[in-house]
């Protein structure tokens, strides 16, 4: 089920109401939201139901048995059977025909002909993420960071939970969990906060990001060897700004969601394009899943203690993992590789100095000048990101610097003066509110002036969404 979606406008105040003066106790209402959440997935598809639920009571079970064993072998044993679980099936759906494909290829190279299966295998949506959750819960045990649940409700509703199941943010048990094994009550203030936030998420998502699509698709799907360079450029620019708004939009709607139930959320995105280097960046962007590779593999691969030769290659081998994440294409991993490789360059006394600094300081008007040329990187490496293989992202980004010097034409192409400025608010309100957890928590103090802007913003969104051309998140197919 899409959060831009009519159904969507109906599934939402029907559960809410029926949790808050239906349901009573806190069994009830975990009951609740877990049968939602499992209808909110088999909307898409039912049959995909099924996954969800092996990964739920596998890593709930494995979770038991580690922790009532003290015998290290067997407490191995049973990590490796969670992470075989998770990894299997995140593997066999997302990257068996790749690989297939890719054995293909080197049998056929050495003049035989292969002869193997290609599966046209279905990519769950959420796959990656649901996952990822339970897997981490069973390493938090295994490590006694963590206290298993004997409550199944509790814990099936804990990796299932709507919000945040197809597109993060990847939650900690240590955070989520112990929220499903509390009361909660209605909190107006936070209700209304997060309504705030939800339209601030659908604002960024249809308004910005889903304005911009056509643009990126047009600019991306033509000949980039013949495409001037500044309008190659530009394709690059906005797909910056599409990415981020149709991905942190969604968090925003997440987030702002959650708390409507009682349930506070990670924050997933900080401003990411005010940063001041890529260090930075990657502290601000995509949160949850950034900080789960550092915490599950940069840091047991060694992290910095190694000496810089051992951390140049603990941080390349994260970052390309990390980018092969996103999908089943050398061009993810080549992204997260080229974003590793730039974040390890640089002057190493320089970057700490940057790096203590941008934890503290809230990003002004003096860093503009660090903030235009992280964004400019970011941009440029999103082309990777972008396109369907290396060698077409080395192409755009080729004729980007080959082409720099030919007439633009229509560089904007059908992007209108609307969505350019609506482009422009979201960044000059985002800046404005850059040191709160979304845009619209700074607000006029007059109510009528408060109504009024919601009523501006839910207008503008209104007017941009067509059911009959309902866009995907973008991270849905990750």
């Amino acid at each position: 089920m899409l959060f831009n979606s009519f159904a969507f406008a109906l599934f939402l105040p029907i559960v809410f109401a029926v949790y808050w003066w239906a349901c009573r106790s806190l069994r009830s209402r975990n009951g609740l939201v877990l049968l939602a959440s499992w209808f909110f997935y088999a909307w898409w598809d039912w049959r995909f139901l099924g996954l969800l639920i092996l990964s739920t009571a596998g890593d709930y079970f494995l979770g038991l048995a580690i922790s009532r064993t003290e015998h290290s072998i067997r407490r191995k044993w049973l990590l490796g059977a969670s992470i075989g679980l998770n990894l299997g099936l995140l593997g066999f759906f997302k990257y068996f025909d790749f690989f297939i494909a890719g054995l293909a290829d080197v049998i056929a190279a050495f003049g035989m002909q292969p002869h193997l299966p290609v599966l046209h295998v279905v990519l769950p949506v959420g796959i990656s993420f649901y996952t990822f959750q339970t897997l981490s819960y069973a390493i938090d045990i295994y490590r006694r960071q963590l206290e298993p649940t004997r409550d199944f409700v509790a814990f099936a509703a804990f990796v299932s939970f709507f919000p945040q199941l197809v597109a993060g943010p990847i939650e900690r048990a240590a955070n989520l969990l112990p929220q499903f094994l509390q009361p909660r009550a209605l909190q107006l203030d936070r209700a209304k906060d997060g309504l705030r936030q939800m339209l601030w998420g659908f604002f960024k998502k249809i308004a910005v990001a889903d304005a911009l699509a056509p643009l990126v698709d047009g600019i991306f799907s033509g000949d980039t060897a013949t495409t001037p360079g500044i309008t190659l450029f530009f394709g690059a620019f906005f797909f910056a700004f599409q990415i981020y708004c149709d991905f942190s939009g969604y968090s925003d709607i997440a987030i702002g969601c959650a708390r409507l139930f009682g349930f506070s959320l990670s924050r997933n995105f900080n401003y990411p394009y005010f940063s001041r280097n890529l260090g930075e960046f990657w502290r601000r962007w995509h949160i949850s899943l950034s900080t789960w590779f550092r915490d599950y593999l940069y840091i047991p691969l060694g992290g910095n203690r190694g000496g810089r030769t051992r951390t140049f290659g603990n941080r390349l081998v994260t970052f390309g993992v990390s980018g092969f994440w996103h999908g089943a294409n050398w061009s993810f991993a080549g992204w997260g590789i080229a974003h590793g490789l730039l974040h390890s360059g640089g002057i190493r006394k320089s970057r700490i100095t940057i790096n203590d600094r941008t934890r503290t300081e809230v990003p002004g008007l003096r860093d503009l000048p660090a903030i235009m040329t992280t964004f400019l990187i970011v941009t440029l490496t999103w082309v990777l990101f972008r396109s369907s293989s290396l060698s077409e992202g080395g192409q755009f980004l080729w004729s980007m610097a080959a082409n720099a010097l030919q007439s633009p034409g229509a560089v904007l192409l059908h992007l209108g003066r609307a969505e350019l400025i609506l482009l422009i608010a979201m960044i000059a309100a985002e800046w404005r509110a850059r040191t709160q957890e979304h845009a619209l928590a700074v607000l006029p103090q007059s109510a009528i002036a408060r109504w009024l802007l919601y009523l501006i913003i839910g207008l503008i969104t209104l007017s941009q969404f067509d059911l009959r051309t309902q866009h995907a998140f973008i991270y849905f197919q990750f």
